[in-house]
């Protein structure tokens, strides 16, 4: 059974704590989820209480995937504290370590991310880059899979991430069972831009999401943005502003990873050719699926459902 460690520090948040028992633990018992602490014992939380684990550091040294969720005093320092070091330390070679929010600043400050693509809460990145130029921070994403080491953004991206691996590691069947169970949606797309702080619109300004659901159920339509814009009864201009605010990309761009997400289903679900499947959601030809999907992912179609076709038979 893949063993899913959580390095509870200092000050940690209780939230982002409970994600991967929440995520993992719901997954059919496919994998243990063991929480422990740098000594062994009770360790303060971000809130007005403490917490208790059953395990210390020893658990690192038996992981298959360590989480390490975000804490208060993470974005102070570039140093960490010896005990924690030393805990690190324990971590196999062989282990993926995956951190949620400011746990970022942990393997960081553990050398981890040097010369690395990782992300973080994005009200945070500033100071990140101040502390760790060496890593190529970027606030744009929910998170992001460098292959043994995954980085996450504020939160609930936590979610994100751990449905992430549970679909890397059995398929899109059985994240989205876990996802139904946790009540979250299996993917969100946008990034944090949808989340960083913009002015709140007048209260007589309409919003684009009735426009958003319309376009899900017509993506195999040649949609364009004066198709949008209208279905919103807004000027193109006006439309075009007003969705970027709402969702931190433009209509055409979020079209196309919609687009992409819906032809990853049905790669992951079927055995539709590529060619029924590109047209299916909105791309003209397999070639402009397979360019795009690459440029998402970096794999073609092909390549793509063989992954995830052979990881819902396990």
């Amino acid at each position: 059974m893949h063993r899913v460690v959580v390095l509870a520090l200092d000050e940690v948040y209780p939230f982002e704590l409970g994600i991967p028992q929440r995520v993992f633990g719901t997954a059919d018992g496919r994998y243990e989820v063991v929480t422990c602490t740098v000594d062994g014992g009770p360790v303060r939380t971000a809130a007005d209480f403490a917490i208790v684990a059953d395990s210390g550091p020893e658990a690192l040294a038996a992981a298959d995937t360590v989480v390490i969720p975000p804490y208060r005093s993470a974005p102070t320092s570039a140093r960490l504290p010896v005990p924690v070091a030393d805990a690190l330390a324990l971590i196999p070679a062989t282990a993926r370590i995956v951190s949620i929010c400011t746990g970022a600043f942990t393997i960081a400050a553990a050398g981890l991310l040097d010369g690395r693509p990782a992300t973080t809460h994005w009200n945070l990145a500033a100071r990140f880059r101040e502390l760790f130029p060496q890593v190529a921070v970027d606030a744009n994403v929910l998170f992001v899979d460098d292959g043994d080491i995954l980085t996450s953004a504020g939160a609930a991206s936590g979610v994100d991430v751990c449905l992430h691996l549970v679909r890397k590691d059995h398929g899109s069947e059985v994240a989205n069972r876990v996802a139904r169970r946790c009540v979250v949606p299996p993917w969100r797309e946008g990034g944090q831009a949808q989340y960083i702080e913009h002015p709140v619109p007048g209260l007589s300004a309409a919003g684009t999401s009735a426009t958003q659901e319309w376009a899900l159920g017509r993506l195999g339509e040649p949609l364009t943005l004066t198709d949008l814009a209208g279905h919103a009864r807004m000027s193109l201009r006006t439309f075009a502003r007003r969705f970027r605010d709402e969702v931190g990309l433009s209509p055409g761009r979020w079209l196309i990873q919609q687009r992409v997400a819906r032809a990853r289903e049905l790669l992951e679900s079927s055995d539709l050719p590529i060619e029924h499947i590109a047209g299916q959601v909105g791309f003209a030809t397999a070639a402009s699926l397979r360019q795009h999907l690459h440029a998402v992912i970096g794999v073609s179609p092909q390549a793509y459902r063989r992954t995830f076709q052979a990881a819902s038979d396990r």
